[in-house]
């Protein structure tokens, strides 16, 4: 299908995508936003059809793996092919900036979703149609923020601190000594981050608000594990997400389920299907 090009994130193209993503909907300008205003230096495009009734973000990463980040289509243009023509020019791009393999699956830190939120059915029926293979499953978590102050007692030895905006430099280079790049970027961009400190030394890190509504990502240093400090930076968190009126808080991309089913009562809500094909 001809008529695709590239296209300037605008207030239409946010329209598009609250339009089609009626589970995100009020989260589709902010999604927009953040996929326009990537990491400096990753490679990434939006195409658009030519009357503006399907979009599609993709980006390619340092190892050649292309990633189609959001693919949306406006309802009433739906069931003529235009998802499917989004998803080839997206791969035509990525197939020309290099990349060997394409992904329906989150590129890291910036990205919409973990992968294709299996609610959204027909993505998921279009990405198997056009060769993918299901590689793996991630899962969010919902908590509730009611009812939590933030005010839990503090272990000897261990203060919690706060990190505005514009201040993180050290808590950023714990995160990317300890993890990595992407985390360390997220706790940037994030609206809120708080940390502890022992013995004049960063022991662990919890950040909100790298999208509105959602909690992450957090870590304790290794050595300092089994102190209950995640459990009171997650905590602190939610109580600070509560007072910005948040009531209900996603944990995205999370690994260990039974600690936040712990500490906040968290329960799995939302599952994504991760897609991968190679690109010949």
């Amino acid at each position: 299908m001809s008529g695709i090009g590239p296209v300037t994130p605008d207030a239409r193209v946010e329209e598009v995508a609250g339009a089609a993503l009626w589970a995100d909907a009020a989260e589709a300008p902010f999604l927009v936003h953040r996929l326009a205003r990537p990491p400096e230096g990753r490679r990434w495009v939006a195409l658009a059809t030519a009357e503006l009734d399907g979009v599609v973000f993709a980006s390619l990463s340092e190892a050649g793996i292309g990633h189609i980040d959001l693919l949306a289509v406006d309802p009433v243009a739906q069931g003529r092919g235009l998802g499917r023509a989004l998803a080839v020019a997206a791969e035509d791009w990525l197939r020309s900036g290099g990349a060997t393999e394409a992904r329906f699956a989150g590129h890291p830190p910036c990205y919409a979703w973990p992968g294709i939120d299996v609610r959204y059915t027909p993505a998921a029926c279009l990405a198997e149609s056009l060769g993918y293979d299901r590689y793996s499953v991630a899962w969010n978590m919902t908590a509730s923020s009611a009812g939590i102050d933030g005010a839990d007692p503090v272990p000897a030895g261990v203060t919690l601190r706060t990190a505005p905006p514009g201040e993180r430099d050290e808590v950023a280079a714990f995160v990317r000594a300890h993890w990595n790049d992407a985390w360390a970027w997220e706790a940037e961009q994030a609206t809120g981050c708080h940390y502890a400190v022992r013995e004049g030394r960063i022991i662990g890190f919890a950040a909100w608000g790298s999208r509105p509504s959602w909690f992450g990502p957090m870590g304790t240093a290794e050595a300092a594990r089994g102190l209950g400090v995640g459990r009171l930076l997650v905590r602190r968190c939610l109580a600070e997400q509560a007072a910005a009126g948040l009531a209900r808080v996603q944990i995205g991309w999370v690994g260990p389920i039974r600690f936040y089913a712990r500490v906040a009562a968290a329960k799995v809500e939302r599952v994504f299907w991760l897609y991968r094909r190679p690109l010949r």
